[in-house]
């Protein structure tokens, strides 16, 4: 009996030893292994976007900017009536009904419905009040000037990544650090969000700083689409730059489309036709025939050319001119754009220095921007060039550039001889931290000589004057020199259409001081075709209000009494207003505050150009005269950039001008 209850006590013992040492392998010694166990089966950790940076134009106005907005997700084993769910969530945020009964049905414990919603998206979600829908807060980017610099800035698809232009470009400055937010499951496989779970905030990225100019490109936009639907044209490109940096200051394609929702719009529309689209220039190219022969001292300027009378015969292949001429001078061939002298003056060159001419002004090869899939156009090794190819050549036919090479090029001319490489990010911003991706601009050689720019910027200045074919391109105040284009399209296998063609302008201004070089592509214009009427005149538009923008002064002295403004009277001198003392004072009105609408009363026509063009607004002239009356008053919030804003312009009762802007400056006025 003894024996037996010793046997029991062992037994005891020893299952009372298994049990603690059992108890304490759980709980102490791998305690850390169960928690950390125990965490994988109650949390989830989701991943959340971060802010992008934010894209500021060249004058600090927010392009493109990210906003928190919430996102939709949902608890499967939460949701009662699937059916019912998967009828409001899809009627509501017009989702596919049979994609959202799958992602429903899924045996997952969260399951995103709709990412990024804009707030009346969710706000009515929220107002379902559906069983097992959540919602958690993200970064979502948003383009406050909607299509405006689209092609440029590119866009960011739901998952945070750029997928076109700069977003794509330079996604790994702009994206961030994602934020991680964990998220509870309970005993029934349902979610909770409670504060105490660890998470990580996310790191927005860095600033970018570019460039361009905000209101200059809504005037480039806004002319090249006029132009565009104007013409009954397939497209169009522009683009400016500023010849002493190669810095983009504008650059627009067309048709357009909304980064907002860039779903909506195919994938021509998201084209960047100034980087990817490459075309036979035409006469454009005629500058660089022209370069490579004054180069090498085969042609004078005033050199007299026979040109045939309108066709020149080479290897049994009659190639025509635009028109028929007799006798021009070298200087007249540029100017009324020959295609048969040009072909006579290429000839004389040697085909080696024709092409390392082309090469030394970029073509051939990309500019280098920093935006993504730029075309290096097409440029034929020179050995391999059939017999005629220099002839076509020389006036910009069997060679293929883009709209930024050409403008590159022009750009060498204007500037002294350096083709610089164009940028559209002047800075990138992490805090006190900047960096300068283009310190210094970005030398890629010198194609000529001094001596040879000097004579080919007095050449591209004829082409502009009466008699030049691009007569269309002139900006009063301004000189402007450049290059008609009007090339017939290519089609492999069909060879070159009769009746269509790409109307182009590629030039500089002023003459003497260049501030903006320009390149105005139309691709197949209906009705007027040629670069002189189709081009032309949209280079003058966008350049020309550009100028009063910049504050590029005009050459030419100021007359005492601008056109349409009254002639002064006794009572009220021109210009001139008296101050509270009595006495005379220039021009005295009240400051307008920064960023509101400018008091424009008694201004003339340009100076009221002028202040609007600062606020990026399109000023629509009503009459003739002085201002008289204005859309806003001043102080106002102005409208956004490239609206148009109205303007009267008339005679006003003598001294009235005088006495409202004392009233004004005195406090006087109700």
């Amino acid at each position: 009996m003894k024996s037996r209850l010793v046997l029991v006590l062992v037994a005891f013992g020893a299952w009372g030893l298994l049990i603690a040492g059992r108890l304490w392998s759980l709980q102490v010694a791998r305690h850390d292994e169960f928690v950390r166990r125990a965490e994988r089966q109650q949390q989830r950790v989701i991943e959340l976007d971060p802010p992008r940076g934010t894209i500021l134009d060249a004058r600090g106005r927010e392009v493109a900017v990210s906003v928190e907005v919430e996102s939709a997700f949902a608890v499967p084993r939460e949701i009662g009536d699937l059916a019912a769910t998967v009828e409001r969530l899809a009627g509501t945020l017009g989702l596919d009904r049979g994609k959202l009964t799958r992602q429903l049905t899924l045996d997952r414990e969260f399951v995103w419905v709709a990412r990024k919603l804009d707030p009346p998206q969710a706000r009515a979600v929220k107002a379902l009040e559906l069983p097992g829908i959540y919602f958690l807060e993200e970064s979502k980017r948003y383009y406050p000037l909607r299509d405006t610099a689209a092609h440029v800035l590119g866009y960011v698809g739901t998952d945070n990544q750029g997928l076109g232009g700069l977003e794509a470009r330079y996604d790994r400055s702009v994206a961030g650090k994602p934020g991680r937010r964990t998220v509870l499951r309970d005993a029934r496989r349902g979610m909770a969000l409670p504060p105490g779970l660890p998470s990580a905030a996310p790191v927005a990225g860095h600033d970018l700083h570019l460039t361009l100019d905000a209101a200059i490109q809504a005037i480039a936009e806004q002319e090249l689409a006029g132009a565009v639907q104007r013409l009954r044209a397939r497209s169009g490109s522009v683009v400016l730059l500023d010849p002493a940096t190669g810095a983009v200051v504008a650059m627009a394609s067309w048709p357009g489309f909304d980064p907002n929702r860039f779903r909506d719009a195919d994938q021509e529309a998201r084209r960047n036709r100034v980087v990817l689209d490459a075309y036979e220039p035409g006469s454009t190219f005629k500058m660089i025939t022209a370069a490579a022969a004054l180069e090498q001292g085969l042609v004078h300027p005033d050199e007299s050319l026979d040109c045939e009378m309108g066709g020149i015969t080479l290897a049994g292949v009659r190639i025509a001119d635009h028109k028929p001429f007799g006798r021009l001078t070298f200087r007249e061939v540029i100017a009324k754009s020959s295609n048969v002298c040009t072909i006579k003056t290429a000839l004389r060159v040697a085909n080696r220095d024709f092409y390392e001419t082309i090469r030394a002004f970029g073509f051939g090869t990309p500019t280098g921007i920093d935006l993504p899939g730029e075309s290096p156009g097409l440029l034929m090794p020179v050995e391999r060039w059939p017999s005629l190819a220099k002839a076509y050549i020389s006036f910009g036919q069997g060679i293929s550039v883009t709209p930024l090479q050409l403008a590159t090029a022009f750009a060498a001319v204007a500037n002294g001889g350096r083709l610089l490489e164009p940028y559209v990010v002047e800075r990138i911003v992490d805090g006190d931290v900047t960096v300068r991706p283009h310190p210094e601009p970005v030398d890629r050689g010198r194609p000529v000589s001094p001596r040879t720019l000097a004579i080919l910027r007095e050449l591209l200045a004829g082409v502009t004057v009466e008699g030049g074919t691009g007569m269309g391109a002139a900006i009063a105040g301004y000189p402007v020199a450049g290059k008609t284009g009007t090339a017939q399209k290519a089609v492999p296998g069909r060879g070159y259409l009769p009746d269509q063609f790409v109307a182009s302008f590629a030039g500089f201004a002023p003459l003497d001081r260049p501030a903006l070089v320009g390149v105005v592509v139309i691709d197949d214009p209906r009705g007027t075709y040629h670069g002189g009427e189709a081009a032309a005149p949209v280079f003058a538009a966008i350049v020309g209000k550009a100028l009063l923008y910049l504050n590029v002064p005009p050459e030419r002295e100021r007359p005492e009494r601008w056109p349409f403004e009254p002639e002064p009277t006794d009572e009220e001198e021109p210009q001139q207003f008296a101050d509270a003392a009595g006495e005379p004072e220039t021009e005295r009105v009240a400051p307008p505050l920064p960023g509101m609408v400018p008091d424009l009363s008694g201004r003339t026509a340009r100076q009221a150009v002028a202040l609007l063009a600062e606020l990026g607004l399109q000023p629509q002239l009503e009459g003739r005269g002085i201002v008289v009356a204005q859309q806003l008053p001043p102080g106002s919030p102005p409208p956004p950039p490239g609206a148009l804003f109205r303007v009267d312009l008339g005679t006003p009762v003598p001294g009235a001008i005088a006495r409202a802007r004392d009233e004004l400056d005195t406090g006087a006025g109700g």
